[in-house]
């Protein structure tokens, strides 16, 4: 790009590809969005930690604020994304950057009042950093945060970022300016940070009746992904192969007994859900002792291939749907 356009590399543009999280799909805003953010953002509890969100807000407001947005990413000069929660699909925030000439680039994000405090912030917070350091090459990261704001520093210190000094940061909704601490993290610390995450091995099942269709079970409240639609399985412990993992998995969730026979190798799984990474091989298995029932508070339904694309599921589930649905 040239300079008046962003000081940076055409090569670090952003697509405007959408990013999945373990609950979110991070994604560009449009103008279908305006309602739900004035709705959100008319609310001086939002607005009055925030540099750029005025008050009161307006359709009008969320409108212009849409179309900047747009316009900023086709210049190369950053982007706002919306935090769209998967189960429902409802806007609960967004997150962006800005880019800066010397190839480093500002982070700015802000959550609905109605999902504070259940860890989308730093969520979303560690996939954008992932992106932009692992596919856009952005060699530093910071962020500015109101001095009166302390959730807002607790989700950059579990995002990694680090002490960076103060800046001077203009708040919009108050019409004044503020010394707000500055955190930032480097390519080179991400990239020590995140080669250090686990591994989690889990072995899933595809449990096909005769009718051909797929049972499916909701990860219950209180666990993470809780309301999304899986595979039924679970962790690999020490010493034990993934055949046998889901062999006692499926007899403590389901209640159903299944010989390693019936395990026939189907498809595998490997995603990177930023704090670890998960490896799941999956098995379709269409013989059984036993009605499955649940037992671990979890919901099932049964569902045919081509209907199993309708459901909110974990990314990492999602392409294992294409393969099965060719297979079945």
């Amino acid at each position: 790009m040239t300079e008046e356009a962003g000081c940076w590399s055409a090569g670090t543009v952003w697509a405007g590809t959408a990013l999945a999280t373990a609950r979110l799909r991070l994604r560009p805003f449009t103008h279908a969005d305006a309602p739900r953010l004035a709705a959100v953002l008319d609310d001086w509890d939002m607005a009055k930690y925030t540099a750029n969100i005025p008050h009161p807000y307006h359709e009008t407001d969320a409108h212009a604020f849409i179309l900047l947005q747009e316009q900023r990413r086709q210049l190369g000069q950053g982007a706002g994304l919306a935090m769209e929660r998967t189960t429902d699909k409802q806007v609960i925030g967004a997150i962006g950057f800005t880019m800066d000439c010397d190839g480093s680039a500002e982070l700015g994000y802000w959550v609905a009042r109605e999902a504070w405090g259940q860890g989308y912030a730093t969520e979303a917070l560690r996939r954008l950093t992932r992106h932009l350091f692992a596919d856009l090459g952005i060699n530093r990261l910071w962020a500015m945060v109101h001095p009166d704001n302390p959730a807002s520093k607790t989700v950059l210190g579990k995002a990694g970022f680090l002490p960076d000094g103060h800046s001077q940061c203009a708040v919009a909704s108050r019409g004044c300016s503020v010394v707000s601490p500055r955190f930032a993290l480097t390519a080179d610390q991400w990239t020590a940070t995140h080669a250090a995450r686990p591994m989690l091995l889990v072995a899933a099942a595809a449990l096909i009746d005769t009718d051909g269709r797929v049972l499916m079970a909701s990860r219950p409240p209180g666990k993470m992904m809780a309301g999304l639609w899986e595979f039924p399985g679970g962790k690999v412990h020490d010493g034990e192969t993934p055949e046998a993992a889901l062999i006692r998995e499926l007899h403590e969730e389901l209640g159903i007994d299944v010989g390693e026979s019936c395990l026939a190798p189907l498809a595998f799984a490997s995603y990177d859900y930023d704090t670890f990474h998960l490896l799941m091989p999956l098995y379709a298995v269409r013989t059984w002792k036993g009605s499955p029932i649940a037992k671990e508070g979890q919901g099932l339904k049964w569902v045919r291939p081509a209907r199993m694309g309708d459901m909110p599921m974990p990314p990492a589930d999602i392409p294992l749907v294409a393969i099965l649905r060719e297979w079945v």
